[in-house]
């Protein structure tokens, strides 16, 4: 996020070798929209913002429910402000660039969060998989006359059933 097009720009040329989708928002509204309809990998903020200043978008982001723990990086023109750093770790950042920075350390920084981001999507796929896959053969375990009969087995499969259900909330909505 970041009010000038001309920053926005040059943050998309040098995280273009990424290969990933850069979402640019000019607000911290926007940016805030934004992080409510999918989530992302990092957000690099702008400090110095009109409106909504990047401290307030970062407090914002932590008591929203969608992206509350995706890493901040902080980029601000105000290197000056000694207390702009402390100010931005307390809201929640990971790190904290001061303009102007070094390109390949911001691309070097995005890049260990999005391969993260990347690997706990894969294995939330996977769990997600085996978590369907016990659920099927509780299921089908359930249906068989003997098991549902007996009050010990048909408790024991009941709460494994609510067990399956909380870890399918846990690993949030199905992509499919």
């Amino acid at each position: 996020m970041d009010d000038r097009t001309a920053n926005l720009v040059a943050l998309e040329a040098i995280l273009a070798p990424l290969n990933q989708v850069i979402v640019a928002t000019r607000s911290g509204k926007q940016a805030l929209a934004e992080l409510a309809t999918q989530d992302f990998a990092v957000v690099l903020l702008d400090i110095m913002m009109p409106g909504m200043d990047g401290f307030e978008t970062a407090d914002r982001i932590r008591r929203g429910t969608r992206n509350a723990d995706v890493p901040i990086i902080f980029l601000s023109a105000a290197s000056t402000r000694l207390d702009f750093s402390f100010r931005g770790y307390s809201a929640g950042a990971v790190d904290y660039l001061a303009k102007p920075f070094d390109p390949w350390v911001l691309t070097a920084k995005v890049a260990v969060f999005v391969s993260l981001y990347l690997k706990y999507a894969e294995r939330t796929e996977e769990l997600s998989a085996h978590v369907a896959a016990v659920s099927e053969a509780a299921t089908a375990l359930a249906a068989i006359p003997s098991a549902s009969n007996d009050p010990e087995t048909a408790d024991a499969l009941a709460r494994l059933l609510r067990r399956i259900g909380k870890l399918r909330t846990a690993l949030g909505p199905d992509p499919d």
